[in-house]
């Protein structure tokens, strides 16, 4: 979730230079030795970089295969010592095992993920369950379970130093978190639920896709445009034109299309079809439906956990992150949700005001939210995000982002010409510091049939030291909806905001130091993973990036100090909307995973209306993510029963935020290098609560998240 704040603080400005070098690839034989182009190590400058000019969706299967048996001789090599277990025999060869594997698997996420078309869709459907299984291999395998544990066991008397102390734990527990001590009978029913849960996995995620791609809300009356800047009109023309319809616009059932709509159509039965439309992805009771997919696998999520030794899919998540309990996570949210609804009354009242004046003759719906949200805003604050977005040309954001990382990290960003990519939309940038390769950031930013709606970071090498120096690859992906050709593209303070979000992963990934591959980046607890991007964001709001960055795309004037003022006045504006939305969404996950049953299938959609009543949720808002179309929980196991993990992570973020100041404000040398240090710096190779008070001396203050918000502090 991305904070609306606009913050203070002092510092000098410096200029921004991206120089374009060109790579040149030198003509090299082929090797006898190739494994192929998706297992083959990444050579070339850089350190090496992954060739997405020689990926072809047939050599998956083939390469997958390959690799798997290659990992299974590495593994079998491990085994097989007669030698006692030692860190350096077992955990280290483990470590090292599985490199052709990794690179696939990197590969194959990032075209599943961003170049998902048919022929991508099949070879997931076939893969997915096959993967599960072969990691269920890994993980059921007694002999290198036994040696795990025997190093895991000795640890203490062993010597190690806190690196590698804390990887044999890393490796012990996901082993036995995942089933590795079940009887024989309990891991094969163990591995039958993974395979169908990869399968099922897939289908929610394709359904979701589908019906992104499938609808749309056609417009062909310009007079049903009312309302709209032109900045939107355009792209809607330009969507028109991809999909041949000339002379009309379209807006798509994506987020990045459909939310303007919501905020600036004047035509109320326009919005009402359109925010239908969004909020029923996956939920049209047709073939593409995802409540019965998403019911089985809540029941099969429910029997795992069961025979994991769980009580529920939501105890077993939560034991592995910073929270521990349920109990603790949902205190937390229900710490915040009763101050966050009161604010949004408050906001309602205003718009129904507003509109009771206008003589709409309305009471205020869902569809309307957005639309007199924004009224209200220009009305109590004279902001109209109108006037704010020709401030904000997507290039100078991403500019904007390297320079704060400029002087926070001290980082230069090139961009650099030549390299490979797997859509021309795709740039790639030479991250150094001092002179020295820190590594690679790719950068795709726009929508695009095939691309998985939203924004996320991918890692596609990670850092570590263990093995030689190794310098990571890290991409951001958004869905950015380009305008007219040639002319730049506006974004929404919003989306300025979720630039610097997903950046923030980056510089995650890019600023580790670990010296192990599986404890460096972003390989955290999750609730710790959402920490450094959210203080990211925080730069986006001082007057040094806005003063600089922020230009209007035709004068080039800078953004006028008093709109800053004005935005300022308004940061926790619609913060109570901002912040129900999605905690609505993070209380839902919660309550359906502690409430699923490995004997009965809950109704999503039932469940969802039933929770709603329970909480209290205000009619005028509906979940930021409707349940057949919530993949954040899904289409995979990553933030099932953890999508609390943002407000956890904002609650680090304030108090850091907090921290910060206390030092001298957000481009403080000593506290940027704290924080360098501390948090972005150490993955996992230190536990998370540990990393937090390094920073800040102490552990978390949840009452700073309260203050951060504009919510009363209890």
């Amino acid at each position: 979730m991305k904070r609306r704040s606009f913050l203070q603080s002092a510092a000098a400005t410096a200029a921004l230079s991206i120089a374009t070098p060109t790579v040149a690839f030198a003509a090299t034989a082929k090797k006898e030795t190739s494994l192929g182009p998706l297992l083959d190590p990444w050579t070339g400058p850089y350190g090496g970089i992954p060739r997405f000019d020689k990926v072809k969706a047939a050599d998956f299967k083939p390469a997958f295969a390959k690799s798997m048996d290659m990992l299974r001789a590495e593994i079998r090599a491990i085994t097989t010592n007669n030698a006692a277990p030692t860190f350096d025999n077992t955990v280290v060869p483990f470590e090292d095992a599985g490199r052709p594997y990794g690179r696939v698997s990197n590969f194959f996420g990032v075209y599943t993920s961003t170049m998902n078309d048919k022929t991508m869709q099949k070879i997931e459907e076939e893969m997915s369950p096959v993967l599960a299984a072969f990691g269920d291999e890994i993980i059921q395998n007694e002999a290198l379970f036994g040696r795990l544990k025997a190093v895991h066991d000795a640890r203490t008397a062993a010597n190690l130093n806190g690196e590698q102390q804390r990887l044999t734990e890393v490796y012990y527990n996901r082993f036995a978190r995942q089933g590795a001590a079940l009887n024989k009978e309990q891991k094969a029913r163990l591995a039958d639920i993974n395979k169908r849960l990869a399968t099922l996995f897939t289908t929610f995620r394709q359904n979701q896709l589908g019906d992104e791609e499938s609808y749309a809300l056609t417009i062909d009356n310009e007079a049903d445009l009312a309302g709209l800047p032109q900045s939107i009109r355009d792209a809607a023309a330009e969507a028109a034109k991809e999909r041949k319809q000339p002379g009309k616009w379209v807006f798509t059932n994506t987020r990045s299309s459909m939310e303007p709509f919501l905020v600036f159509s004047d035509k109320r039965e326009l919005r009402e079809k359109g925010w239908r439309m969004w909020v029923n992805r996956g939920n049209n009771n047709d073939a593409r439906d995802n409540k019965a997919v998403a019911g089985e696998i809540l029941q099969l999520r429910a029997e795992r956990a069961k025979l994991l030794g769980f009580q529920s899919h939501a105890h077993w998540i939560v034991d592995d992150n910073m929270a521990r309990t349920p109990e603790a996570a949902m205190g937390l949210m229900m710490k915040v949700w009763p101050a966050a609804v009161a604010a949004v009354k408050e906001d309602v009242a205003a718009m129904q005001e507003l509109a009771d004046k206008e003589g709409a003759k309305i009471k205020i719906e869902p569809w309307d939210y957005r639309y007199y949200a924004e009224k209200v805003r220009k009305a109590k604050y004279d902001i109209d995000q109108n006037e704010v977005k020709p401030y904000l040309q997507l290039d100078k954001m991403v500019e904007a982002m390297f320079w704060a990382a400029g002087q926070v990290y001290r980082l230069e960003f090139k961009k650099l010409a030549g390299v490979p990519v797997y859509h021309p939309d795709m740039t790639v940038y030479d991250v150094q510091r001092d002179g020295q390769r820190v590594g690679l950031f790719y950068f795709d930013p726009y929508a695009r049939a095939g691309k998985s709606s939203g924004a996320w970071m991918n890692e596609y090498r990670t850092q570590e030291k263990f093995k030689g120096e190794i310098t990571p690859i890290v991409s951001n992906n958004c869905n950015y909806v380009k305008g007219k050709p040639g002319e730049p593209v506006l974004i929404s303070w919003d989306d300025a905001n979720t630039l610097f979000h997903e950046f923030g992963h980056a510089l995650h990934g890019l600023l580790s130091r670990a010296t192990y591959p599986s404890l460096a980046g972003t390989s955290v607890k999750r609730d710790f993973v959402e920490f450094p991007s959210q203080v990211n964001e925080y730069w986006l709001e001082t007057p040094e990036v806005l003063n600089k960055f922020a230009v209007h795309y035709q004068t080039g004037k800078p953004i006028p100090k008093e709109l800053v003022d004005r935005l300022s006045a308004a940061k926790n504006f619609n913060q109570g909307f901002e912040t129900v939305e999605y905690l609505s969404n993070a209380i839902y996950d919660m309550k359906i995973h502690l409430a699923a049953t490995p004997d009965k299938r809950i109704d999503i959609a039932e469940f969802e209306r039933q929770t709603m009543a329970e909480i209290g949720m205000p009619k005028e808002i509906v979940l930021r993510h409707p349940a057949a179309a919530f993949g954040h929980i899904f289409s995979g196991d990553g933030y099932s029963a953890g999508y609390y993990v943002y407000i956890w992570a904002d609650a680090m973020t304030a108090d850091v935020y907090e921290g910060f100041v206390e030092k001298g404000g957000l481009y403080n040398k000593d506290a940027c290098k704290l924080l360098e240090d501390s948090i972005f710096a150490v993955g996992n190779s230190i536990p998370p609560d540990e990393a937090f008070r390094r920073f800040r001396g102490r552990d978390v203050d949840t009452n700073a998240l309260m203050r951060d918000r504009g919510f009363p502090v209890t």
